[in-house]
């Protein structure tokens, strides 16, 4: 059974930064890609970010140029690293492992794992 726990949200001005964090319990993490995914109040959850076995980069347009998404397959942990945050990235950050052989990132029926999500706030 894999687990996914992120951590590092909390309340932070417009045009501040955090560090989001999740830790993968298990033992094949490097096998997988990995991606975040946030969900506004009222709204669906949205793609954010995702990061290959190799590292290799994606972004969502809206984060693009601010946030990064990073890995450390020995310790089996991803990070987002959101710097010049807006009000607009208020929400609830999820990290989630996409399916092997699976490519449609984008999409939340790729992942077979996600964490319990982390808050984060950003006051105008």
């Amino acid at each position: 059974q894999v687990q996914l726990i992120e951590s590092g949200g909390g309340l932070v001005q417009a045009g501040g930064s955090l560090r989001l964090s999740c830790a993968a319990s298990g033992r094949t993490f490097s096998m997988y890609f990995m991606s975040w995914f946030r969900q506004a109040p009222g709204m669906e959850r949205e793609f954010v970010a995702t990061i290959s076995q190799s590292g290799s980069t994606y972004y969502a347009d809206s984060v693009k140029g601010r946030f990064t998404i990073s890995r450390d397959n020995a310790k089996k942990t991803l990070a987002l690293q959101m710097n010049s945050l807006k009000y607009e990235d208020t929400a609830v950050y999820y990290c989630a492992r996409r399916r092997l052989g699976d490519t449609a990132y984008e999409t939340e029926a790729a992942y077979d794992y996600w964490g319990q999500g982390t808050q984060v706030t950003v006051s105008s």
